[in-house]
C-alpha cells in the first residue's frame, strides 16, 4: 500500500471516521521502506543444545561470534552493502577470554570469527544490494539443517535451505563422528578431492559439472541449497527491501516470527500484512457505507 493513501481526506464528506479508518489502516499496512535502509536478521535455535552461530565479516553480528541456547533467538542490524556468511558451531567449549574449540565449524580457537569457519559446516550466504542476493549452501559440507527466510521483502524472496538433517543419511564415507555420532557430513569434494566432484579443470563450468550420487543426497535433504558448485536454478534467490530469519533446526515449511519495527511478523508474510490488511480494508468499507447513508 504506497505512503500518499496515509493523508487526512478532504472534502465535505470527509469525517473523523473516515480519517481514523484509512490513517489505522496505513499505521497497520506500512509503507515500503527505502531500499538502503538496513536488514534485521534473526537468527532462531531450535536445536535441541545450544550452538555457537558465526558471522564473517562479523563486525554487525556480536563481533563475529556468540553463543544461542536452545529456543533462544537474537537480532542483529546489517547495513545494504554487506556480503559475508553465517554458519553455525557445534559442541564447543570456550573459556571466559573467549578460546576453546568446537566439533564442527570451528573458525579457529576463538569465540568470535574473524575469518570464515572450518568445513563441514551448512553456511547462509548474503549479499545485501537494492536487490538482495541470498543462499544456504552445503557446498563445504553439511553440520546443521537450517533455512533463510525474507520476511518484508518484495520480489521472489523464497525460503532457501532444508527440509530434514542429513546427518540422519549422511554416506558413511562422508560422515564426520564423535563418540560414535554422526556430528557432520562432508562434502565428496573435501573427501576425494577429484576435478569431478569439485567442479574443476574439464568439470569446471555448468555444462560439465552435474549433480553426483553424493550431491543428489545433500539435495534431498536440503531442496533448496547449493548442493554443488553449479547448482545455481534452484538455490540462489533475491529479495528486495527484505529483513531475515536465519533458523538453525527447523525445515522450510515452519513458520518464524521476530519483531520488526515494534510489530510482530511471520515469514510467509508480505510487507503488508494480508490478514490485517483485509479486515481494515472491511473497516474501511463498512465506514464509508456508514459515511454516505447518513
Amino acid at each position: 500500500m504506497e505512503s500518499f493513501l496515509c493523508l487526512f481526506p478532504r472534502g465535505r464528506r470527509g469525517s473523523l471516521l473516515l480519517a481514523l479508518a484509512l490513517n489505522c489502516f496505513c499505521f497497520l499496512s506500512g509503507a515500503p521502506r527505502r531500499a538502503e535502509s538496513a536488514r534485521v536478521f534473526t537468527i532462531i535455535n531450535q536445536c535441541k543444545t545450544t550452538i555457537w552461530p558465526a558471522a564473517s565479516p562479523g563486525d554487525s553480528f556480536g563481533g563475529g561470534g556468540f553463543a544461542l541456547r536452545p529456543g533462544q533467538s537474537i537480532v542483529f542490524t546489517a547495513p545494504v552493502g554487506w556480503s559475508g556468511r553465517i554458519w553455525g558451531r557445534t559442541e564447543c567449549n570456550f573459556d571466559a577470554s573467549g578460546n576453546g574449540s568446537c566439533a564442527t565449524g570451528a573458525c579457529g580457537t576463538t569465540l568470535k570469527c574473524g575469518a570464515s569457519g572450518a568445513p563441514p559446516a551448512s553456511l547462509a550466504e548474503f549479499t545485501l544490494a537494492s536487490k538482495d542476493f541470498y543462499d544456504v549452501s552445503l557446498v563445504d559440507g553439511f553440520n546443521l539443517p537450517m533455512v533463510v527466510k525474507p520476511v518484508n521483502g518484495e520480489g521472489n524472496c523464497s525460503a532457501a535451505g532444508c527440509d530434514g538433517d542429513l546427518r540422519e543419511s549422511c554416506p558413511s564415507e562422508l560422515a564426520v563422528k564423535v563418540n560414535g555420532r554422526t556430528v557432520a557430513c562432508r562434502s565428496a569434494c573435501d573427501v576425494f578431492d577429484t576435478d569431478q566432484y569439485c567442479c574443476r579443470g574439464q568439470f569446471g563450468n555448468a555444462a560439465t559439472c552435474q549433480p553426483t550420487f553424493y550431491s543428489k543426497k545433500f539435495k534431498a535433504a536440503c531442496p533448496t541449497a547449493y548442493s554443488y558448485a553449479y547448482d545455481d536454478p534452484t538455490s540462489i534467490f533475491t529479495c528486495s527491501n527484505a529483513d531475515y530469519i536465519i533458523t538453525f533446526c527447523s525445515t522450510r515449511k515452519q513458520q518464524a516470527c521476530s519483531y520488526h519495527n515494534n510489530r510482530l511478523v511471520c515469514s510467509g508474510s508480505g510487507r503488508s500484512g494480508p490478514t490485517m490488511s483485509i479486515l481494515m480494508l472491511v473497516l474501511l468499507y463498512s465506514l464509508l457505507a456508514l459515511q454516505f447513508s447518513v
